[in-house]
């Protein structure tokens, strides 16, 4: 297993919001991070140079889909996810667990692994622990993670315990199966939303050694009050010298809160799937871009933002490409929610690293000012 590539550099007094560094085969990431969802080996509508000037560090792609198509033996010939999609910064793939989970009744789940019919054409297809990491390995990325069971959150306890102990033995099969060097491998916590279980998982991964680790099994369906509970009772036994990964969390309040618990590293597709669907992020509040009132709007989305789409384009335009259904409306509103991310994301190091988390901490539209404001000269 490689050997700790995290570095911690600040802790904030007042709450226990982190600022590290963690080292890649393709660069440094500084935490706390937003990870943009590429599922496909794209973030949907932005190109690599989008990502990299709007300050992406690192991206996400999915074991599960580039498994089914367009296959790892092709990425793998093409020299790798990076080459392949042609993204010079660090990558972290997912197991394919959630998918799984995703599947329902078309999928069975043993002790040697996951049986599913493939939603392109049918076929069944096997994914076990051994073959989860053989994909990820073939992909190339920086991060990979174990292959875990994510159960529904209104699965009963005796269920949820049996699957968190299946997850810790895959967890040694992945772990055992995973020979790269170059690629960190994290660990994922399950436990449903009991404390004692989440506790369990904890310290049963952990016992394993890896170089970081993940909170899973959260914004499965279940109400944010008990998402941010098991979120506060399960990060604080993590180790503080390993990243922190809380897998498929989401708004900009969710951000600010885990942040707040000590987590270092976000991905959700909330950003990109909402740009696509008209519903965009402001310093002053949500925008329905399809509604009325922006008909004959000739403001920027954000006056206080500083994105490409708001420097050159109004909300009448950005109204009339989404009625349109064009496709550079999507690219627009795409850049302008992930600038909005990535820019609070920005604005959470600087206020930890000056010692103004605790304050700014449920201000989001000042953070993601702050965060255009350093943008361009904050470093770690």
């Amino acid at each position: 297993m490689a050997k700790n590539k995290f570095k911690l550099l600040q802790t904030d007094t007042g709450t226990n919001a982190r600022l590290g560094q963690l080292r890649t085969a393709h660069g440094l990431v500084n935490t706390p991070i937003f990870m943009p969802v590429g599922t496909k080996a794209t973030v949907k509508t932005c190109s690599p140079r989008d990502l990299v000037d709007l300050g992406a560090e690192i991206i996400l792609g999915n074991t599960y889909h580039l498994y089914l198509r367009p296959g790892h033996n092709i990425i793998r010939q093409a020299g790798g996810l990076h080459k392949f999609m042609a993204w010079k910064k660090p990558i972290l793939t997912d197991s394919g667990g959630f998918q799984v989970f995703s599947l329902g009744a078309s999928r069975t789940i043993t002790e040697e692994g996951v049986e599913f019919k493939s939603e392109i054409d049918g076929q069944k297809h096997m994914i076990t622990p051994e073959r989860s990491i053989e994909i990820q390995n073939a992909l190339g990325a920086d991060i990979i993670m174990i292959f875990d069971e994510c159960p529904a959150h209104t699965t009963d306890r005796a269920y949820i315990e049996s699957s968190m102990q299946m997850t810790l033995r895959w967890a040694e099969r992945c772990r055992r199966s995973h020979q790269n060097i170059n690629q960190l491998l994290f660990g994922i916590v399950q436990g449903g939303f009991f404390a004692d279980l989440r506790r369990s998982s904890v310290e049963g991964t952990v016992a394993l050694d890896f170089p970081g680790y993940a909170i899973g099994g959260l914004s499965v369906g279940e109400c944010k009050d008990l998402m941010y509970e098991t979120l506060a009772v399960t990060a604080p036994f993590l180790p503080e010298d390993k990243p922190r990964y809380l897998m498929g969390v989401g708004t900009p309040e969710d951000l600010v809160y885990g942040v707040s618990c000590g987590i270092d590293m976000f991905d959700c597709v909330m950003p990109t799937r909402n740009a696509r669907n008209g519903s965009l992020f402001t310093t002053t509040g949500g925008i329905k871009i399809r509604n009325a009132q922006y008909k004959t709007d000739f403001t920027p989305l954000d006056p206080n933002c500083t994105c490409y789409t708001c420097q050159y384009f109004t909300r009448a335009y950005m109204r009339h490409l989404h009625l349109e259904n064009e496709i550079l409306g999507h690219r627009l509103k795409t850049i302008h929610n992930l600038h909005f991310y990535l820019s609070l994301m920005c604005g959470i190091r600087f206020a930890i690293t000056d010692g103004s988390f605790t304050k700014l901490k449920d201000q989001i539209p000042t953070l993601v000012q702050i965060g255009q404001d350093v943008s361009s000269s904050l470093t770690h």
